[in-house]
């Protein structure tokens, strides 16, 4: 299925007429943008949702054309498999059509390794696929610290404890993709795991922004096509980090887990902070699943705007799509 995405509506239907479809794509004011949502099952459809939100808001004036596909590799339940094989274009599909940018998400870890799960082939093909045919693919958390891997064997590094929260992070290299960003930029991320600067540094790639709490936020390495690592979820709405707290606890409570979850950074505000304290003490001594009817309300704090900030990555990331197809009009 084709959604068409504009400042003003998301539509799903039928495409253009070919003729409309090719004028505009050729002016610059018309893109096409690819989604290779591999993340879990209970966040398949939120994933869509955030992701056609947030190109809305960077599309200004264009029109964007927007497919959503899935690796078959990952594992699906019966009803997120049906969502996929109705919902989604094929990802052999990919390679004959016409996609200016690429994103794509991270996946469930499944192996003690990313090299072993068993998507790794088809990742690491679509990977090597990008690299010569989009004007550029952004890769989100595990899918960035899979691609480095595969290109260059860098390892990711498991933290002592989850990066989980929003973070502020700085500008450190002048960049079209962070050109008129908020300072700081206030990001999303939930990780387990990290890719040290170092590394990147030794290897070639361009750290654009960091934090001193959660290291690097977003690197970049040209190619024929422009790859943009995101460690964080530029995606994620004001509610994504309550869902995966909420989540997180009923399965400590549940005994699937060991450790009680941390409170995500800077999310929370003061007031809830306080109640999820006092009802962690309680969730230790009476550790049971009904436990989750007695969670408190919960506020956030009023300055996240975690948003904005990727609202005005995605709309540079845009305008690059848009630079990149025009130049290579006038080229002809």
């Amino acid at each position: 299925m084709t959604i068409l995405i504009d400042s003003d509506q998301v539509i799903a239907g039928p495409a253009l007429v070919p003729a409309a479809h090719d004028l505009a794509r050729e002016a610059g004011t018309e893109l096409t943008v690819g989604l290779v949502n591999n993340m879990p099952d209970a966040a398949l459809k939120a994933t869509e949702r955030q992701f056609m939100k947030l190109l809305q808001a960077a599309a200004g004036a264009r029109r964007i054309r927007f497919h959503c596909f899935s690796l078959p590799s990952v594992k699906r339940s019966p009803e997120a498999r049906w969502h996929v094989e109705s919902e989604y274009s094929d990802l052999s599909d990919l390679e004959r059509g016409k996609l200016d940018g690429l994103i794509v998400t991270g996946a469930e870890p499944i192996a003690p390794e990313l090299d072993q799960e068993p998507y790794w082939r088809d990742l690491t093909s679509l990977i090597d696929w990008a690299k010569t045919n989009t004007r550029s693919t952004i890769w989100s958390c595990l899918a960035a610290h899979a691609a480095v891997l595969h290109l260059d064997g860098i390892e990711r590094r498991r933290l002592p404890a989850k990066c989980h929260g929003i973070f502020d992070c700085d500008v450190v290299m002048s960049d079209s993709l962070t050109h008129a960003a908020p300072a700081p930029l206030k990001v999303s991320h939930s990780r387990l795991n990290e890719i040290a600067e170092s590394d990147l540094a030794e290897a070639g790639y361009q750290v654009l922004t960091r934090s001193a709490e959660a290291g690097v936020d977003v690197f970049v390495r040209q190619y024929a096509s422009r790859f943009v690592f995101f460690q964080g979820h530029p995606e994620y709405d004001a509610l994504s980090l309550q869902r995966e707290y909420l989540r997180d606890i009923g399965r400590y409570l549940a005994r699937e887990r060991d450790n009680y979850p941390r409170l995500p950074v800077s999310y929370f505000d003061a007031g809830t902070e306080e109640k999820l304290a006092r009802f962690e003490k309680k969730a230790t001594h009476e550790r049971h699943p009904a436990l989750t009817n007695e969670l408190p309300g919960l506020s956030l704090r009023a300055d996240i705007d975690a948003g904005n900030a990727a609202a005005v990555l995605f709309r540079n990331w845009l305008r690059y799509l848009g630079a990149d197809a025009n130049a290579a009009v006038a080229a002809r």
